[in-house]
């Protein structure tokens, strides 16, 4: 293992990371930290995941208890998630703050068109925000718990990602946040 493996986030191959791929759930992760833990489903020690691998996938968060995918290697201090191979964000349940979404199954919400967008602004401690739709002048309102459940936990001013959108009672509001690279793994019509 060469110095740069070491470090937090950097495999020793960047280029095409190997090893064990590894199935688990999300422990925590805390954008500010810039890292968080997985459990695997096997069994075993936590696995590390970093901000760097997390990115490099098309997310710049992961909720809490999302299914998650990646190859690991072995580190000094233990499991070190090296990439991302595939996240699934946890069932979709009822929000009972928002009676906008009260009716909508999840497969009204999946029959919804993926729209490109950027992030205008979010404030955590607000639990809202507002994207912007690429080609469109009005915004999209981002509530904190329609992040949750498509399993973001936090979203960056000028992040991009894909939103399934309805009209709300006060405009355009997000019912489901989805990475930016979901957009290129779409069935073809």
């Amino acid at each position: 293992m060469d110095d740069m493996s070491a470090l937090p986030g950097v495999a020793a191959d960047a280029g095409a990371p190997d090893g064990p791929q590894v199935r688990g759930r999300v422990k925590w992760f805390d954008p500010q930290k810039g890292f968080g833990f997985i459990v695997p489903d096997a069994g075993g020690p936590d696995i590390l995941l970093h901000a760097n691998v997390l990115r490099a996938f098309g997310q710049g968060s992961v909720g809490d208890g999302a299914e998650i995918e990646v190859i690991v290697h072995e580190t000094r201090r233990g499991l070190q998630a090296s990439a991302v191979i595939d996240i699934v964000v946890p069932a979709m349940v009822p929000v009972s703050d928002m009676d906008e979404l009260g009716g909508l199954s999840p497969e009204a919400v999946a029959d919804l068109a993926l729209e490109p967008a950027r992030v205008k602004w979010f404030d955590r401690a607000r639990g809202f925000g507002f994207a912007n739709v690429f080609g469109r002048e009005d915004d999209v309102f981002l509530h904190i718990e329609v992040l949750r459940r498509s399993g973001f936990s936090e979203v960056q001013p000028g992040e991009a990602l894909c939103l399934r959108i309805i009209e709300g009672r006060r405009g355009r509001m997000a019912v489901l946040v989805a990475p930016w690279e979901a957009a290129l793994k779409r069935e073809p019509a």
